[in-house]
């Protein structure tokens, strides 16, 4: 399955995309895909370095006649988002993923297909193979596990590559150019919490899935359900009125990923057993019209299990069932200055009880560093209240646009007279790494664009395949016609 992809056009890409399908990289495993790199460099006698933290950095010569023209800058991230759907067996350390063409899109089998960001390492890979393009000195920076941290752009240091333009090929709407993107902060709620021998009743499994998930950022707008979210809203709900008690919770598994699954082990008194299916049965069947447009995959259902041996001290599994309940999540501002584009958001991206310690995982984003701030004060300050420990890493600055820019205006020239038209220029609701590059190389002329991917983090990513084809050739266009 998938080989039939090394048919499409451009040949090229296509080639080295289907070899990335191949390797599994996903986030903090990709060995594979580096030593995969490294043997490419040395199949085209490039010239090619590594730096300690596992960054690649090629380079191609400048054709003759331009070896005095700016050098440009490639970079792609090497890792992806590791999601399936919960009836799909995959392992992402061992496993190629499965590539399926549909119409005029390609997908993956059940799970992320990877062209986050795989379609742009493809591209490069595909530019430093070409004899056929005309170009200025080029250095390929293929980058690690962005998708978790963004470990590789936080490791760059200066002075390793000298081109004085970047072209950041990470970004998912054909026609747009991004000249700007959003800084976010990883952060994280803990309590500790007492455990009490289970007392009599029946235990079922209260399961979320059928979600549509996605990414964090790119997605968040679109009022897609949070599985967490929804736990905390039924389990609080049915706090009120039940004498439930919660042995253990897990949802989402990703910062970076909209929760789409989530379960609760959950031990109910004999004598409420048939009251409380009735209930979740009604609070489903309203959760379902709710959210009818936007997710209508979505599946509520109590699953009889084995009872478990201890369960949540009462008053914690109340406070803990309140923090997923009534704890911020989603869009919190959009864009003054770009109608249509977020401006802040936060995503409750994981919830884990388990053996005495319940952790809450978010990722809050903005592309106004002080909103950005706000926020993280907002939520330090609402699981303080409640008690909670709490943590803060990873902060990363966001791009702001330069509306002088060389390559804007070489890109907005070369489109236009390739296409017919304008491109759109805006900012993405995500962590591009153009925002630390850019800290770390003051003065780097940036850009970012990219092929149309939608769903990406999500086991619903699709790559428009004609979208492709243009990417590729406005990339050729703009390296071609830099001067």
């Amino acid at each position: 399955m998938g080989k039939e992809i090394v048919n499409l056009e451009p040949g090229i890409i296509w080639k080295h995309f289907y070899d990335i399908t191949q390797i599994p990289r996903p986030s903090g495993h990709e060995q594979g895909m580096i030593s995969h790199l490294e043997r490419f460099a040395v199949q085209q006698n490039l010239e090619y370095s590594k730096d300690a933290i596992g960054n690649i950095l090629i380079k191609k010569p400048a054709s003759k006649g331009r070896e005095k023209l700016p050098g440009i800058v490639l970079q792609a991230h090497v890792d992806m988002v590791p999601q399936k759907n919960s009836d799909k067996e995959h392992d992402f350390t061992k496993d190629p993923i499965e590539t399926i063409i549909d119409g005029e899109w390609l997908h993956a089998n059940k799970t992320t297909l990877g062209a986050d960001n795989g379609i742009g390492v493809a591209a490069m890979l595909g530019i430093l193979e070409s004899k056929e393009i005309a170009h200025g000195p080029i250095e390929a920076l293929f980058t690690v596990t962005e998708e978790t941290g963004m470990d590789g752009a936080f490791g760059l240091k200066p002075g390793w590559f000298k081109g004085s333009v970047l072209i950041n090929l990470d970004s998912e709407d054909e026609g747009e150019l991004f000249v700007g993107c959003a800084g976010g902060i990883n952060f994280s709620a803990s309590m500790t919490y007492g455990e009490e021998k289970t007392p009599d009743g029946i235990a079922y499994t209260l399961k979320i899935s059928g979600l549509k998930g996605g990414h964090s950022g790119v997605d968040i707008h679109l009022g897609r359900g949070n599985s967490n979210k929804i736990m905390g809203r039924i389990l609080w709900s049915a706090m009120s009125d039940f004498s439930i008690r919660i042995a253990n919770l897990k949802g989402g598994d990703l910062r970076n990923a909209i929760p789409r699954e989530g379960n609760a082990t959950l031990v109910i008194p004999k004598n409420q057993e048939e009251d409380f299916k009735k209930f979740v049965e009604k609070i489903s069947i309203d959760i379902k019209t709710e959210y009818k447009v936007t997710e209508p995959g979505i599946v509520i259902e109590l699953i009889s299990v084995e009872k478990p041996q201890k369960v949540i001290a009462d008053t914690d599994a109340r406070k803990l069932a309140g923090i997923l309940c009534a704890a911020p999540n989603g869009v919190l501002r959009m864009s003054d200055e770009m109608p249509g584009v977020v401006e802040t958001s936060l995503n409750l991206a994981i919830a884990s009880f388990n053996d005495g310690k319940a952790t809450i995982y978010y990722l809050l984003r903005s592309s106004v560093n002080s909103a950005k701030y706000a926020l993280c004060d907002q939520v330090s300050a609402f699981h303080k209240l409640l008690g909670c420990e709490i943590e803060s890493s990873g902060d990363y600055p966001g791009w702001r646009p330069d509306s002088n820019s060389y390559i804007l205006k070489t890109a907005t020239n070369v489109y236009q007279h390739m296409f017919g038209k304008k491109p759109g220029v805006t900012a993405i609701h995500a962590g591009l790494e153009t925002g630390i590059i850019g800290g770390t190389y003051p003065g780097l002329d940036m850009i970012s664009f990219g092929p149309t991917i939608r769903f990406p983090h999500s086991p619903d990513e699709k790559v428009n395949i004609a979208s492709v084809h243009k990417f590729w050739d406005f990339l050729r266009g703009i390296l071609e016609k830099s001067n």
